[in-house]
C-alpha cells in the first residue's frame, strides 16, 4: 500500500484489511509514524505492536467500540477531522495541535485509559510465556566499601551470600565465566538482542552474539557527537528544537567508532541513549544506567551485564556545559570520585531493579545478582527456587558461576 513502508507480514495484513483506518485518527497514525521506524525496531517492539493489533482485530466489534468510544469524544471536541488530522500521518504539526488544545489533559486521560485496558491483557499473555532471567549488575573495586554498606536501597527485598573471594583480578571472569573463559552471556546468546553486555569500560570478555556496549570504547563518537552539537548550536544553525533533533538524527555511528555501526537497530539504539539522557555523553556510569533501563524497556533481554566504573569529578565551569569535552574543556587534571560514584551506585541499582520489575516477562521469574569485585560478598534478590540459595557454607567463585548457569539453562 502506497505510504506505508515495510512491516511484518501479520501487520501488513491488518493495515490492508483496514483495521487501523477504523480506529480513532489519533490513536492510529502514532503507530503509522512507527511504522516509518519498522527497521530500527527491537524484535521486542515489534512483536508488541502485532500482539495489539491482533487484540483488537479478534475482539469482538461492540467491545472496542466501547473502548475507544471516551478517546472519540475527547476528538470531537478538539476538532479532530481529515483536514485537521490528515490520515496515516503523525508529525510536528499534529504534535502542536494536541499540545495547544484546551482538551489536551482530556486526551491523555483517554489514552492512558484505552492502554489502562489494552496492556493487562497482552501483559497476561506475555507472563503465560515468561522462561528464566538473569540481570548481574557489578560495582568496581576502587570503591573500597565493604559489604554491609553496599546495596542498602535494596537490603529488604533479597539476601546476601557469602564467597569465598580469591585475592585475584579475575574475580568476576571467575564468577561469570567457566574455566576456558566463555562468559555466561556468551553461552546464552542464542537469540539476536537476547544478551546484553553494557559497561563503563572494564569488564569480563563476552564474544558471540551478545550487545556488547562499551562507554570507553564509544569515545570517539561521544567526542565527535559533542563537537558538531556545539559547532550546530553555536552556528546559529537550527532555530526551533524540532529542527536540532532533526539535526540529531542524522549523527550516526561510523564504522570506525563501533564495531556495531552496521546494526541499524543498535546504531540508532547507542546514538539516541547518548543524545537524549542526561549526561550520557559527559559521565561513564551515567551512559551505563541509562543504556541498561532503555535496553530492558525496549529489547527485553533475558540475561544482562551492567558493569559500572568509577566516574571522574566533573570540572570547573565545564560542568555546566552538557556537551563540552571535559579533557579540553578545563585544564584541571581527572580526578577518580570514589564517594560520588557510591552514592550514584546506590541510587541506580534501584533504578535498574524498578525498570525490570515494570514487564511482566521478568516478574516472579528473573534473578538480580549484585556483586562489588573484590568483596566476600554477593547480594540477590531471585524466586526462592533460585540454585545459590540452596548454599550452606561461602560460596567459590565457579560455584556462582554454575548456579547462574543452571537458573538461565544455558
Amino acid at each position: 500500500m502506497a505510504g506505508v513502508p515495510k512491516v511484518s507480514q501479520v501487520l501488513q495484513s491488518l493495515v490492508d484489511k483496514g483495521l487501523l483506518d477504523r480506529l480513532p485518527p489519533t490513536f492510529s497514525t502514532f503507530f503509522f509514524d512507527q511504522f516509518q521506524r519498522w527497521e530500527l525496531l527491537f524484535p521486542a517492539e515489534q512483536r508488541y505492536v502485532e500482539r495489539l493489533f491482533l487484540l483488537l482485530d479478534r475482539s469482538a466489534t461492540d467491545s472496542v467500540e466501547s473502548l475507544f468510544a471516551p478517546l472519540r469524544e475527547v476528538e470531537r471536541r478538539m476538532g479532530v477531522s481529515s483536514q485537521t488530522w490528515p490520515p496515516r500521518r503523525f508529525d510536528v504539526s499534529q504534535v502542536q495541535f494536541l499540545n495547544h488544545s484546551a482538551h489536551y489533559g482530556e486526551w491523555r486521560e483517554a489514552i492512558s485509559g484505552v492502554f489502562g485496558q489494552i496492556d493487562p491483557l497482552l501483559n497476561a499473555e506475555t507472563a503465560r510465556h515468561g522462561k528464566p532471567a538473569l540481570a548481574v549488575i557489578t560495582a568496581p573495586p576502587e570503591l573500597a566499601v565493604s559489604a554491609d554498606r553496599m546495596w542498602l536501597r535494596l537490603r529488604h527485598r533479597g539476601r546476601a551470600i557469602a564467597i569465598e573471594a580469591p585475592d585475584t583480578e579475575g574475580y568476576l571472569g571467575m564468577a561469570l565465566s567457566d574455566s576456558a573463559g566463555t562468559s555466561l552471556f556468551e553461552m546464552h546468546a542464542k537469540e539476536r538482542y537476547d544478551s546484553w553486555s553494557i559497561s563503563a569500560g572494564r569488564g569480563i570478555k563476552a564474544g558471540g552474539r551478545v550487545v556488547q556496549l562499551n562507554y570507553d570504547e564509544l569515545k570517539n563518537y561521544r567526542v565527535r557527537l559533542k563537537e558538531k552539537v556545539e559547532r550546530i548550536v553555536e552556528a546559529g544553525e537550527v532555530r526551533t528544537p524540532q529542527q536540532l533533533v532533526e539535526r540529531l538524527q542524522q549523527l550516526n555511528l561510523l564504522p570506525s567508532e563501533g564495531s556495531f555501526a552496521a546494526d541499524v537497530v543498535l546504531s540508532e539504539f547507542v546514538r539516541a541513549v547518548l543524545l537524549t539522557g542526561n549526561g550520557t555523553l559527559l559521565i561513564n556510569n551515567t551512559f551505563v544506567e541509562w543504556a541498561a533501563i532503555q535496553a530492558i524497556r525496549r529489547a527485553r533481554p533475558s540475561a544482562l551485564l551492567i558493569s559500572f566504573g568509577v566516574r571522574s569529578k566533573l570540572k570547573p565551569f565545564s560542568s555546566m556545559l552538557v556537551y563540552s569535552d571535559q579533557e579540553t574543556a578545563s585544564p584541571v587534571p581527572d580526578q577518580m570520585d570514589s564517594l560520588g560514584t557510591y552514592v550514584d551506585l546506590e541510587i541506580f541499582y534501584q533504578y535498574i531493579w524498578q525498570e525490570f520489575e515494570k514487564y511482566p516477562e521478568y516478574q516472579n521469574n528473573t534473578a538480580y545478582l549484585l556483586l562489588a569485585d573484590g568483596l566476600d560478598e554477593l547480594f540477590c534478590i531471585a524466586p526462592p527456587d533460585f540454585p545459590l540459595f540452596r548454599a550452606k557454607a561461602p560460596l567459590k567463585l565457579p560455584e556462582v558461576f554454575a548456579g547462574a548457569r543452571e537458573w538461565l539453562n544455558a
